[in-house]
């Protein structure tokens, strides 16, 4: 049993307010306010919007879990586990080494550059532990766009994995400048017994030679830290201003900022969710985590969530749809947090038979709409609840969600969680409010929302609007309190004066049997100023031409909604979360088609 301390202690006003009452942040009671949260009354049995939240750091609750779950099965990576109380203690091993030796303190950024393996939790919740801030970091992001990030951050540590695939770009940041110390983990290590032989004797090309590297005075082995077993001082934290991540925005419409998330922030939306789950969490759940780490939404819903409550995080360092069956056959895991375009590629995989899903009792989709036609592809394969949520990097990320335990309004994205304020600005003037059923820009207020962005005052002033975060989220509520979105405002086509919505044209292009992806971007359009254009990918062994789809169309849209093009391709570009990605796409269209 591991000795009952978290290493940490609280500020007198942190601790007098660890839980705090959504209330003091959104307003009066809900029994005044019921014209203003008309999603009261459509609010799941047992769950009550008003109901405190706990903003207790993040790292001393899941430490807490470690000691009252003890030997219970904590982490599942390809079959190699990590009871809570191993996890407790390599978790308080590397905080002790990271603050005794590297320095690490209240305010120091420390880079996080991880697949999802046990690496990533236990570097995650130590840094907390610390004091220090995570800066999550794609693997997949090119050297330039990590040198930006961590630069950008002014992390000098960076936390990755000796895959050379991934430790070149570490040697590389290394060599710039961009950061002065690395810690690496030794991937075969935490593989099971013959996974890890057949690995080195088989893939060991695959790995780096970091000892041999010019910078290895500057680089140490994760599992030799551990091994030194220091233990941390205590460290004082101001949950609601102390940053626990800095969380990088994609950057598809920009360079990417770094939202600051709270200790507070990070609790609450935990707290959010725990209270929205109704103990869907609770052991022995177990929940796969296919979805990266490093993003918010995985890092919320499929680590801090289920650790927190005692469940099993069973996980897959990138969706392979092989491995993914391997790991439902194998561990019957029940609760699945993904994207639309990994739950259809389940519905669609003949290998993903009704009896191997069965044990799935929840689906949680986020990341990006849910296509109705998804719904309905994946409800012939499983009897699982499908709900889909909504939320931004910026938010923690939760702001609404269906509910986990009934059905939800189809196309909606549920209900604001608890202690959550929703409303619809106007487009062109975000100070006038939008009545219900009107379309306008979704504003959020919670005690989730981010402090703003890092070192960046005229970003953080231009996202908020008399203190409600704009995000950027076109839609509309109706009466019953369940919002609706139709697209992003950067997303928006003006087609002839008129306001054309993407997403609609690709939900109408999804009706049709022979589709299985499609992307609408807006181009310039000499007669309308803008016209929407549509990337499809077909189904395998489907044929579709451009002239027929368009004619299935006229029954579903407007002329002014027609897309002037549709492109088929092979594939379509994806996120590494698996969202579609319509960078690419505008950035190949403007090459062959608007050189002039």
């Amino acid at each position: 049993m591991v000795k009952k301390t978290t290493g940490t202690k609280t500020s007198n006003k942190a601790s007098k307010s660890k839980k705090t009452s959504s209330t003091s942040k959104a307003g009066a009671s809900k029994k005044t306010n019921n014209n203003l949260r008309p999603w009261l009354k459509s609010y799941p049995k047992g769950i009550d919007w008003d109901a405190p939240l706990d903003i207790t750091p993040v790292h001393e609750t899941i430490l807490k879990s470690c000691e009252k779950n003890g030997d219970k099965i904590a982490l599942d990576f390809m079959g190699a586990t990590t009871t809570y109380s191993s996890l407790g203690k390599q978790i308080r091993a590397m905080a002790g080494v990271l603050q005794k030796e590297y320095g690490i303190k209240k305010g120091s950024r420390v880079a996080i550059m991880l697949p999802n393996t046990p690496f990533f939790p236990i570097a995650y919740y130590a840094v907390l532990l610390v004091g220090g801030t995570v800066v999550n970091c794609n693997p997949l992001y090119t050297v330039n766009e990590l040198s930006h990030i961590i630069g950008n951050s002014k992390a000098k540590l960076l936390i990755t994995l000796d895959l050379e695939v991934i430790f070149s770009k570490a040697e590389k940041l290394a060599e710039r400048g961009d950061v002065d110390k690395i810690i690496v983990g030794h991937f075969p290590n935490i593989l099971p017994g013959l996974k890890k032989f057949l690995f080195s004797l088989l893939k060991g090309k695959e790995l780096a030679k970091w000892r041999q590297s010019k910078y290895a005075d500057k680089i140490s082995a994760f599992e030799e830290l551990i091994e030194k077993n220091i233990s941390p001082n205590p460290v004082k934290f101001d949950s609601e201003r102390d940053v626990a991540v800095q969380q990088y925005t994609g950057g598809t419409t920009g360079v990417p900022k770094g939202a600051m998330l709270s200790h507070a922030n990070i609790a609450a939306n935990l707290s959010q969710i725990q209270i929205w789950g109704c103990g869907v969490f609770e052991p022995p759940a177990k929940v796969i985590a296919v979805l990266p780490f490093f993003h918010i939404f995985a890092m919320t819903v499929c680590m801090n969530v289920p650790l927190s409550r005692g469940a099993s995080v069973i996980m897959l360092p990138r969706f392979e749809m092989k491995m993914m069956l391997s790991l439902l056959k194998r561990t019957r895991a029940d609760i699945l947090p993904a994207v639309p375009t990994l739950t259809l590629a389940l519905a669609n995989e003949p290998k993903a038979t009704r009896e191997l899903l069965s044990s799935l009792k929840l689906v949680i989709s986020g990341g990006a709409a849910l296509p109705e036609e998804t719904r309905a592809a994946f409800g012939k394969k499983s009897d699982a609840l499908l709900a889909e949520g909504y939320g931004l990097t910026e938010t923690s990320p939760v702001v609404c969600c269906a509910a986990l335990n009934e059905p939800s309004k189809p196309m909606s994205i549920g209900l604001p969680v608890p202690g959550t304020e929703v409303r619809f600005v106007d487009i062109e003037n975000p100070n006038k409010f939008m009545p219900l059923g009107e379309k306008g820009e979704l504003v959020v207020k919670g005690k989730q929302v981010m402090l703003g962005y890092f070192d960046n005052k005229e970003a953080t002033k231009e996202a908020f609007v008399k203190g409600w975060f704009r995000t950027g989220d076109v839609g509309y509520m109706d009466e019953d309190g369940y919002s609706f979105l139709v697209d992003r405002i950067k997303d928006l086509i003006i087609c002839s004066g008129f306001n054309v919505y993407p997403r609609a044209i690709e939900e109408a292009i999804y009706k049709h049997d022979s589709v299985d992806e499609v992307t609408v971007i807006g181009v310039k359009d000499e007669y309308r100023g803008e016209a929407p254009v549509a990337f499809v990918k077909l189904l395998a062994g489907k044929q579709l031409s451009e002239d027929e789809l368009k004619e299935f169309l006229k029954d579903h849209l407007s002329k002014i909604e027609m897309p002037k093009e549709i492109i088929f391709k092979d594939e379509l570009p994806k996120t590494l979360v698996g969202k579609l990605s319509k960078k690419e796409l505008r950035e190949e269209y403007a090459k062959t088609h608007e050189k002039s």
